[in-house]
Formats: C-alpha cells, structure tokens, sequence
C-alpha cells in the first residue's frame, strides 16, 4: 500500500480526518514533529473518530528521521509549488505522498531535496492559495491507490 506523511501538521481535525481515512484505505501515516498539537486533542479525536486504533500511525522527531525510517521508499511532495500534475505519476506499493503543514506549506529545502520532479500540484483555478489538507491528501492517495485498482479493497 502507499504511505502518507504529513509535515508539521497544525490542525487537530484535519489530522484526524486523515486518520480517518488511512484507516479506511489501508495506508500507513508518518506524522512529522513538531506538531501543532497534542495526540490527545479532543477535536483530533473527534474527526477520527474512533478509527485510531485502526490506522497505522508513526510519529517523526524530524524530517531526517522520517526520511530515515522510510528507507529507500519513493517520495512525491505534493505542493502547489509543483510544475507535474499528481495525476500524470504512475504510483508504486510503497511510495511517500509528503504533504506540508497547513500554514507553510513544505519548505523550499525539503522540496529540493525532493527534486522537482517529484514534487507534484493539484490543479486548482488560478490565483487561489490552496485546498484543504486532508481534501488534498484523500484526492491523491485516491488516485495512487485507483491505479494499483483499488488493492485490497472492497
């Protein structure tokens, strides 16, 4: 299955969607440190629900962790920074959907160390800023996991 990171993450719902929806889908999420919020939040448990215990959740002390922990899994950054849209990738069982935090973005470091590309956008229209955090990370892990057809779903 594919993995998701979210760096940074600010808002306690919008990981707790996200929680949500691996759970749902089969995918393992990294949580990058610092977080903008404790695990015990009530509107993080709130959104997700009572789906923790069923999502597969590991939380980074940093970037360089994460980075060393997923070993030589292939990483997407997903940014509105990015010049290829996400969904002209042919994704692969293991691969990083990495997605900043809700107030920053990722930054210009990590994208580089990335390569540009690696670092995918969603099409929006022009002139507007950005779509929510977890709408953006359920469009894209969607679309990597309809095009490994829908693995080990039902």
């Amino acid at each position: 299955m594919f993995q998701i990171a979210l760096y940074q993450p600010q808002i306690p719902p919008n990981t707790g969607n996200i929680i949500r929806l691996v759970a749902n889908n089969g995918c393992k999420l990294h949580l990058i440190k610092p977080l903008g919020f404790t695990l015990d939040e009530k509107p993080l448990r709130r959104a997700g629900l009572d789906y923790h215990d069923l999502a597969n959740v590991s939380i980074h002390d940093s970037y360089d962790d994460f980075i060393y922990n997923i070993g030589s899994a292939r990483v997407y950054a997903i940014t509105t920074k990015g010049k290829k849209s996400y969904a002209d990738v042919k994704y692969g069982h293991g691969d990083v959907l990495l997605f900043g935090s809700e107030t920053a973005g990722l930054p210009e470091e990590i994208r580089e160390s990335i390569g540009i590309e690696h670092c995918l956008r969603i099409p929006m229209i022009p002139n507007n800023r950005s779509i929510n955090l977890s709408n953006s990370v359920s469009i894209v892990c969607y679309e990597a996991w309809r095009q490994s057809g829908f693995e080990q779903g039902s």
